[in-house]
């Protein structure tokens, strides 16, 4: 079975999605982040086909968007296992912890997501992770779904079976990706060699991985929240989440100051 790693920050004002503020304060940031978490957990949950893992940078306890939110935390990840972020750059927390999940279940395919992709659902994450191992359509790097060919940030290479895929990557639309599954984790120390937080790191990653002589096939584009407008366009796309509540009760609460200010 795969393992579903998810790698994740302690949603504490001031230090989680920063990039949201302004507009957003950090306190509503921060209630942005947990829901986040807490949607992405839930599809997780969902997808039913993986032994979940959460690598955490900071504590759970910590969260403090609202009241209740670091309980509310606990219950979601109560059974998962949780290990601690370690590194000093992001590529290197990726790669440590994949090796921690390496060493921690011998054998096993990891696909790694993150908590900026609230509009994940659990099917999509159960046919992202059976990718690794079954039937589905081959594509190439950034084949964005949905969008004709002239959309299309590279070579389509035609349908057929995923028995040769060493990897799967998952572009999002700023040019970064959203998931990455390796059938041999020990692989992620490619990453450590990537640029993080660029507008190349997918393609970056895609040739990292090529490099070592992976086959790599690519996952539906999607769109990560990392600023505001991002954060408007998910919310849309997912209406009845817990992310899209706390994106409409930020904006009531930015409408309802902008009027008291006038």
């Amino acid at each position: 079975m795969t393992v579903l790693l998810v790698m994740a920050k302690a949603p504490v004002a001031g230090r989680a999605k920063t990039r949201l503020c302004p507009p957003a304060t950090p306190v509503q940031a921060a209630r942005l982040a947990t829901a986040a978490l807490l949607d992405t957990v839930e599809a997780v949950e969902a997808s039913g086909a993986a032994t979940p893992v959460l690598a955490l940078a900071g504590r759970l306890s910590d969260a403090d968007g609202y009241p209740g939110a670091a309980e509310e935390l606990a219950v979601a990840v109560a059974g998962w296992r949780v290990l601690p972020q370690r590194g000093d750059g992001f590529a290197d927390r990726l790669a440590n912890a994949y090796a921690d999940v390496a060493a921690a279940y011998p054998g096993r395919p990891v696909l790694q997501i993150g908590m900026d992709t609230p509009q994940l659902t659990g099917t999509r994450l159960s046919a992202a992770a059976g990718s690794l191992t079954g039937l589905g359509r081959r594509q190439g790097p950034g084949r964005r779904e949905g969008l004709g060919r002239r959309q299309s940030l590279g070579r389509r290479q035609g349908p057929g079976r995923r028995e040769g895929t060493d990897a799967v990557l998952g572009f999002a639309a700023d040019g970064g990706w959203w998931a990455l599954g390796l059938r041999d984790p020990q692989h992620a120390e490619a990453l450590r060699r990537v640029p993080m937080s660029t507008s190349r790191t997918g393609r970056d990653t895609w040739a990292a991985l090529r490099g070592r002589g992976l086959r790599v096939a690519s996952l539906p584009v999607l769109r990560d929240v990392d600023e505001w407008r991002d954060a408007l366009v998910v919310a849309d796309a997912i209406p009845g989440g817990r992310f899209a509540a706390q994106v409409a009760t930020a904006t009531a609460a930015r409408v309802l100051v902008a009027g008291v200010g006038r």
